[in-house]
């Protein structure tokens, strides 16, 4: 049994590091005096898709969150995460940018849903619905979790055609690599991870709600 349990850990271990060796991996899109800790304006580069901003408005102060939808800590922390963004949409320019791990064998295609609903104007929403039901798909077969994404467009009133044939295109899949591109140079070791103004904000203070907001604040005092 001891044996046994070691090698799990060991399993554990080699998928932990897989995952992060995707982010290493990651780097061919020059990124060569961007400010990746800001909005990124590269469209010509990610598929003529633009960052994913909640609530887009002119301030200085910018929280970036990166994320994994069949993340369970990214799942769990969601309904916050989205109650913060709402609460501050005036205040802190708050973006979204997507790594799939690969210990996670959904999250690539939940992400492409993800992309493609926002090509219709619906990207937050579709994220809201892909951590509600998290559980619903997370696991699921590759037909089954098709038939998932496609009804959870219907539920949002997406036109079915355009969303599925854009889960397959190319302009989804540049995004995505984009998004990965830009956390390999961030360091990214894994999900979510906060940044704040380009500061790498710690568990415990983007797991603790009073404790993020105060961040902010703080960082809108000075």
């Amino acid at each position: 049994m001891e044996k046994i349990k070691w090698a799990g850990i060991a399993i554990l271990v080699v998928l932990f590091f897989g995952s992060v060796f995707w982010l290493s991996e990651s780097k061919k899109i020059n990124l060569d005096g961007v400010d990746i800790n800001k909005e990124i304006s590269l469209k010509d580069k990610s598929g003529g898709i633009e960052e994913h901003v909640y609530h887009n408005n002119n301030s200085k102060v910018t929280l970036i969150e990166y994320r994994d939808f069949q993340c369970p800590s990214c799942g769990s922390n969601a309904p916050r995460i989205a109650k913060l963004a709402e609460d501050y949409k005036d205040k802190v320019k708050v973006i979204f940018r997507t790594i799939p791990l690969d210990i996670h064998p959904n999250a690539l295609s939940a992400a492409a849903a993800a992309e493609s609903a926002g090509l219709q104007g619906k990207y937050h929403e579709m994220s809201d619905l892909l951590f509600e039901k998290q559980n619903e798909w997370a696991y699921a077969d590759a037909n089954k979790r098709t038939d998932l994404y496609i009804s959870y467009a219907k539920e949002l009133g997406l036109n079915e055609a355009k969303f599925k044939e854009d889960m397959d295109s190319s302009k989804v899949k540049e995004k995505i690599n984009f998004d990965k591109t830009v956390a390999a140079k961030a360091a990214v070791k894994g999900t979510p991870s906060f940044y704040l103004d380009g500061k790498e904000l710690s568990s415990e203070v983007w797991g603790d709600d009073a404790k993020l907001r105060e961040a902010l604040d703080q960082k809108l005092k000075n």
